[in-house]
């Protein structure tokens, strides 16, 4: 699994790709690089799924407290470009109903205020 950060205007885009699972350490890495962002002051995250391959129950928890924890301080964090599997997996959990997810970056990045 990678992670990469860019930056497009105020908001930070993290773009994971590959599995994020339990195992390779998939899912602290991407709660350690949300987490991280967040205490720095980077308040308005968006995560580019487009290259995850699969997440499981482990990377699927990791992605959550993130976005627990980003909007206890204040933040936003929201998912962009989640395949069809992913959205499965947010909708058999109820979880499409906590997080904004959108289909395109530009789309995404209008909603943050």
């Amino acid at each position: 699994m990678q992670i990469s950060e860019r930056q497009v205007g105020k908001v930070t885009v993290i773009d994971i790709s590959g599995k994020v699972v339990l195992g390779d350490g998939g899912d602290s890495q991407v709660k350690e690089k949300l987490l991280t962002l967040a205490e720095k002051g980077q308040k308005k995250l968006l995560v580019n799924l487009a290259e995850v391959t699969y997440v499981d129950s482990a990377g699927l928890g990791a992605i959550v407290h993130s976005y627990t924890a980003v909007t206890k301080q204040g933040g936003e964090l929201k998912l962009v470009n989640a395949t069809k599997r992913i959205r499965d997996l947010l909708a058999i959990t109820k979880l499409l109903t906590v997080f904004e997810i959108f289909d395109s970056e530009a789309d995404a990045l209008r909603s943050f205020g």
